[in-house]
């Protein structure tokens, strides 16, 4: 019952969906926190040579598997050539996309809980009553499995409509609303007294700031924000046509996905340096930080302020949505492909496990001692194990496999289009594949576990 292989319908509707895959919390939580942490623009500069360095090869790379398999990841690799062993790094980013699929899915949940509590004005108020509001909620047994079960039947209902028909058609309307959204949010923030001071933290470098972490944070959150080595961006390039061209694609996802980030950090930092905020407030940013900031800044405009975290909430959501669904889609269509199943079916098994994982995962952080590994809840080994060693873990092996192991003409094939266009970049891509990206990689690996 394996269906014939999709495409995607449309150039545009292309770019969207990859952009949207990779365009998510990872852009409007955890880099706006990264750059706050890491000093403002100096970080920015450094995160944007590590996109062009590391970033496009390794997506390049991603795209070039899965162009040429035409198949789920796992199969793609396999049909690379350079050994059979190499299906079991494909193997690993479907793995990884599965887990992801689970955890992430929790924090997808909180965005819709938030959303709804924005409508109901239940975010105004001290900044002790926000903090206890978002720990009452998060380690309630039966409110976040509620909403992860909302936003995994939408992501659902969005696969089983296939690549045109759901991914490319929800794409072509998430990602415009998205970014509407995200400069309304700009102006507003940029029009509260004080916003300059926020501008220009996030647009005047001081070097001073810049160390051996920086640079590895930089190179860590590139490979996060662009989705690398989830399986992800392998996955949609297999609904890619001949005639796309990679470099080019490539390059458009990441000046999509960056103008997001940065937006996002434009979105951010004037309204916190507006109301006296300290901008490194780490992971707590968007739930805690954020309802606080926008309660005081529009504090004079009360019905501003919940339209302004209204909002934001739901541009949280769709961005954490249009991830969603490019993580399922790993998995689904490699349960359709491998094992003879209809689309439906394989969502429908994608689904309900990666409920029970994330189910587990959000009980885990409540009174549930029994859902830990040592001193960590379930939800944190999973984030570390996906984020800390299989993404990394993959994306290396991904670089050695394309650089090292398949035969170098068919990557020129695929990097050219079969010669109908230009291989000037060719010797470039080849030496980030090669030399740079395996090393960087490697460095962000060993610099996590104190080693470098």
């Amino acid at each position: 019952m394996s269906e014939e292989r999709a495409s995607f319908g449309s150039k545009l509707g292309m770019i969207l969906a990859t952009a949207g895959g990779a365009v998510g919390l990872g852009n409007v939580w955890r880099f706006p926190y990264m750059t706050g942490e890491n000093g403002g623009a100096a970080f920015i500069l450094v995160y944007v040579a590590c996109v062009l360095l590391l970033g496009i090869p390794c997506m390049i790379a991603e795209f070039i598997i899965g162009r040429h398999g035409a198949a789920n990841t796992y199969r793609a690799y396999s049909k690379m050539g350079g050994g059979k062993a190499w299906k079991y790094v494909g193997l690993l980013g479907v793995i990884t996309g599965f887990l992801i699929t689970g955890y992430y899915g929790v924090v997808s949940g909180w965005c819709l809980q938030y959303i709804y509590a924005s409508v109901m004005g239940e975010l105004h108020g001290n900044p002790d009553y926000v903090r206890g509001y978002f720990q009452t909620f998060s380690t309630d047994p039966i409110r976040p499995v509620f909403w992860l079960a909302a936003i995994l039947l939408l992501t659902h209902y969005v696969i089983i409509h296939g690549v045109r028909g759901g991914i490319e058609k929800a794409s072509k309307l998430m990602m415009p609303t998205l970014f509407i959204l995200l400069l309304v949010i700009v102006v507003a923030s940029c029009l509260l007294p004080g916003a300059e001071r926020g501008i220009e933290f996030l647009f005047k470098p001081d070097f001073s700031k810049l160390d051996k972490g920086v640079f590895l944070g930089a190179l860590g959150q590139s490979f996060y924000s662009l989705s690398i080595a989830m399986g992800c961006i392998s996955t949609y390039a297999s609904y890619y046509t001949r005639q796309t061209n990679l470099l080019q694609s490539a390059i458009q996802v990441s000046v999509v996905d960056s103008i997001v980030a940065i937006l996002a950090g434009l979105m951010i930092f004037p309204a916190a340096f507006s109301v006296g905020v300290n901008p490194d407030s780490g992971p707590s940013l968007i739930f805690i930080t954020l309802p606080n900031v926008f309660s005081q800044a529009f504090s004079g405009m009360p019905v501003m302020g919940w339209i302004v975290s209204l909002m934001f909430y739901v541009l949280l959501s769709l961005a954490a949505l249009t991830s969603l669904i490019s993580l399922h889609e790993v998995s689904t269509s490699f349960f359709y492909e491998e094992f003879q199943l209809s689309r439906k079916k394989g969502a429908v098994i994608v689904t309900v496990t990666t409920f029970v994982i994330g189910a587990f995962c959000s009980l885990s952080l409540g009174d549930m001692n029994y859902l830990s590994v040592g001193s960590k809840s379930l939800f944190d080994v999973f984030d570390f194990v996906t984020g800390q060693i299989f993404l990394p873990v993959g994306g290396f092996l991904t670089c050695v496999f394309l650089g090292w192991f398949v035969p170098l003409q068919t990557v020129r094939d695929e990097f050219t289009n079969w010669g109908t266009l230009s291989g000037r970049f060719f010797g470039i891509f080849v030496f980030l594949v090669r030399y740079v990206c395996p090393l960087a990689i490697l460095s962000i690996f060993l610099h996590q576990f104190n080693v470098i």
